[in-house]
């Protein structure tokens, strides 16, 4: 009785170890991932557009991170100017705002 006990918790102290390592190594390739995006946006946005980035970022992360990779993707493919400029962040964050805005209208019906 006392050795299938010792089994169990064996197998689920491994299951646990097993888990902890794959949730480290998906932390490091995250981390790997994010230092290639911000190597890349240091060559290709000049310091004032790099900034609005990463303001953007602490209040919209999910616009932020598309719009990290649609600048990656314009500058690779050679369709934007390098560096990128605040002025021309400014105006894709307007395109992309306009693409994204929803229109909430709320009505009213009277009886």
């Amino acid at each position: 009785m006392l050795s299938d006990e010792n089994i169990y918790d064996e197998e689920l102290e491994e299951l646990k170890l097993r888990k902890l390592a794959e949730m480290r190594k998906r932390i490091e390739e995250e981390r790997e991932r994010r230092a290639r995006i911000e190597a890349i946006l240091r060559q290709i946005l000049t310091p004032e557009a790099r900034e609005r980035l990463y303001n953007l970022r602490l209040v919209k992360p999910e616009l932020a991170r598309a719009l990290e990779e649609q600048l990656i993707l314009l500058a690779q493919s050679g369709k934007v100017p390098i560096p990128i400029t605040d002025e021309f962040l400014k105006k894709l964050l307007s395109e992309l705002y306009e693409q994204t805005r929803r229109d909430t209208r709320i009505t009213f019906k009277r009886k």
